[in-house]
């Protein structure tokens, strides 16, 4: 007889394991940055150990060539291989924006406010230029430089539900605004199921929404895998541009 495993209800099980930590968190802790911290850490760390080891993931700056940053994320999936330097300075860290897959806002409650306050983080990322080299091979075959793919942003949260005018405003976000996808652990999860990370046009939006309370986690990370596979690996970063403005 041939043993088989029910990934969803291995993933609805973390869900629950999540949900409660979070919650415990909320009631005990009363000092809100304290309470953020906690929350953040407690998402790294499950992303951290249940993506791909070629993936990074910490609360990051994102910056670029020009010495542009942007605003603090909470979450970053970034490429640590393909990176020559990452900065550590005073506590914080500082990320090519070259070597950025995804970023991700963490908050308690799933709502208008809060999709807004995700949506303008992910375009102070996105407002950044990334650069692209040319990769030459140990056997002497040069790739010419590729585009950097559009970089994947999302909102993680213990609480909240999509209603219509939620799913009205996530849908028109802009596209440097626009957020890939969400969970909410109570059960709401979305995704923008046509979104092509080769500059292709975005609009129309096409939404896949879901309110269920035991399989967000589950589709919500299903559908970051897939279109980080989607990415491929991250351009090779063109250092000269960097020292031209140091």
């Amino acid at each position: 007889m041939v043993k088989k495993i029910d990934i969803g209800e291995v993933f609805s099980g973390l869900q629950e394991q999540m949900r409660s930590k979070l919650s415990l968190s909320r009631r005990i802790l009363t000092h809100p940055t304290t309470k953020g911290d906690v929350t953040e850490l407690e998402w790294i760390e499950m992303l951290s150990s249940y993506l791909p080891e070629r993936y990074s993931v910490n609360k990051a700056f994102v910056v670029d060539f020009e010495g542009r940053i942007s605003d603090q994320i909470d979450i970053v999936i970034f490429d640590r291989h393909y990176s020559p330097f990452i900065l550590k300075q005073n506590g914080a860290l500082y990320i090519p924006a070259e070597c950025v897959y995804a970023i991700i806002e963490v908050k308690q409650v799933l709502n208008n406010s809060t999709v807004k306050y995700a949506s303008k983080k992910a375009q102070s990322v996105r407002n950044l230029k990334r650069t692209s080299a040319k990769i030459t091979q140990a056997d002497g075959k040069e790739y010419v430089p590729r585009v950097p793919p559009k970089i994947l942003a999302g909102i993680l949260t213990l609480n909240g539900s999509l209603r219509p005018p939620l799913i009205t405003k996530i849908s028109k976000l802009s596209e440097k605004e626009t957020l890939n996808f969400g969970c909410s652990l109570t059960g709401a999860f979305f995704c923008i199921k046509d979104f092509s990370p080769w500059g292709k046009n975005m609009s129309p939006y096409v939404l896949d929404t879901v309110n269920n309370k035991n399989k967000s986690l589950v589709l919500f990370f299903l559908a970051l895998v897939s279109e980080l596979k989607k990415m491929g690996t991250v351009p090779s970063i063109d250092i000269e541009k960097y020292l031209e403005n140091i």
